[in-house]
């Protein structure tokens, strides 16, 4: 009884966790009245509140009490999530858009986080900037909202959305959603930790941590899982969360998961790819685990100490649930610059051959084909193979040694270990219509043939 009241409340916890959009539109109107927006948004008193008496039930309820605020962005919900993504179908407007910038930062507030505190001695960047007007137009047309390019140690093309589109809100410290770049994120923590001799290699099997015993994962080897070959397919889809439930995969801890869904399942003889968001955070689960007290010591070394942040970073995780039930997740929040920061970090560690390059070329070297045809991935992710959390093997990047990130909205971050360069682009909505970003243009191209005049 009291094993099952503890699941009770970390499932009844972490599903209250995740709020709508609903509050981020009144803190939103709020926000652009008290920073001086007042040519989208107007305080007003409603008819209701005009005819109530203070401090009475029906205005209690209309909230009279407070400032009544009334924009002209026209915003529209998404359908998607509750209205807490944009769809990937929707052409919104730019108000809607506006809206979701300021939401998607909002929306981390329901959620703990293992926060990792900036370093004293951030990297400073060199520049050789270009000024690349098909950049420059791509920002104004699409919903991108940071873009940089980095070669042989200089940053080439640095460009942020302006005033006029999402500056108001995104900034240079703003911390931007990763969305799925966290999958890779948790990838390069794992090499670490194996690395610390927490965990023995990518071939160990999962079957030594109580938690998920008598499910799917506890029979796999961590390569398999970090590849999204796992043989999961009949448990969990990507777009739908748990087949037996719906539950959606980042909202619940893993105990809640090893107990109901994946409670005595199995997993396929299939090594195909499945890409799935559960795979991920079994990984970030099982190097907190592995690691226990030394966790926030290992991320410290990592971001901290090796990358050198200039802003505080951090991966989300379920609040209030204890670590040894799992609540670590993928979500991971950084500024533009410190997204460059890592990715260059991960470039000097295969560079350098360190241990962690090392793993770095052993995900590589056993990749799997993704055998998906285009159209199944997004644009800005898809690609041919998979290794160990990373997508491989671009169209037009034959032969080439490219770590891609790739993340819903169309975050994307593509480094060519042996070139020495690095795309960053933080974006909020991509589809295959209005908001589809030059894919070629900003991400293959510059990795293929470079941007720095000699």
């Amino acid at each position: 009884m009291k094993k099952f009241l503890i699941f009770f409340l970390i499932f009844t916890f972490s599903s209250n966790a995740f709020g709508g959009p609903a509050g981020s539109l009144y803190k939103f109107n709020k926000w652009l009245y008290d920073n001086g927006h007042h040519e989208y948004v107007e305080i007003i008193e409603s008819e209701v509140c005009k005819q109530q008496p203070k401090y009475s039930n029906l205005g209690y309820y209309n909230k009279c009490d407070q400032p009544q605020y009334e924009n002209n962005l026209d915003i529209k919900l998404s359908t998607r999530g509750g209205g807490n993504e944009i769809n990937y179908h929707d052409n919104p407007n730019f108000g809607t858009l506006l809206f979701y910038v300021f939401h998607y930062l909002e929306d981390t507030k329901g959620f703990g986080r293992y926060l990792i505190q900036p370093s004293k001695n951030p990297i400073k960047f060199n520049s050789d900037l270009r000024d690349d007007k098909f950049v420059k137009k791509q920002l104004q047309t699409k919903a991108i909202l940071s873009y940089l390019y980095f070669e042989n140690d200089k940053i080439i093309i640095d460009e942020i959305t302006p005033n006029d589109r999402f500056g108001i809100i995104f900034k240079n410290d703003t911390k931007w959603n990763s969305m799925s770049m966290g999958k890779s994120l948790v990838s390069y923590v794992t090499g670490h930790a194996i690395c610390g001799g927490y965990i023995d290699s990518i071939d160990s099997t999962l079957n030594d941590w109580p938690l998920i015993k008598d499910t799917l994962y506890s029979k796999k080897k961590l390569i398999d899982i970090l590849n999204m070959a796992a043989g999961d397919q009949k448990y969990v889809d990507d777009n739908d969360g748990l087949k037996k439930t719906g539950r959606w995969y980042n909202i619940h801890p893993i105990s809640s998961f090893a107990n109901l869904e994946l409670k005595n399942s199995e997993p396929s003889n299939s090594k195909k790819y499945h890409y799935n968001g559960l795979a991920t955070n079994i990984i970030i689960n099982y190097v907190i685990h592995k690691t226990n007290k030394d966790f926030q010591k290992l991320l410290n070394e990592i971001f901290q100490k090796k990358a050198r942040v200039e802003n505080s970073v951090f991966f989300m995780k379920q609040k209030g649930v204890p670590n040894e039930y799992g609540p670590g997740r993928y979500s991971f929040r950084a500024s533009r610059y410190d997204y460059l920061r890592i990715a260059k970090a991960i470039m000097d560690d295969y560079q350098n051959d360190t241990c962690v390059g090392k793993y770095l070329k052993e995900i590589h070297e056993r990749r799997i084909k993704k055998d998906i045809k285009k159209g199944d991935e997004p644009a800005f992710n898809f690609s041919y193979s998979y290794g160990g959390q990373f997508h491989m093997d671009y169209p037009g990047l034959k032969n080439r040694v490219v770590f891609g990130l790739g993340g819903f909205g169309g975050q994307a971050i593509l480094i060519d270990v042996e070139n020495s360069r690095i795309v960053v682009l933080n974006n909020l909505h991509f589809n295959n219509k209005k908001f589809k970003y030059n894919v070629k243009k900003l991400l293959i191209d510059p990795i293929k043939k470079g941007k720095q005049i000699n």
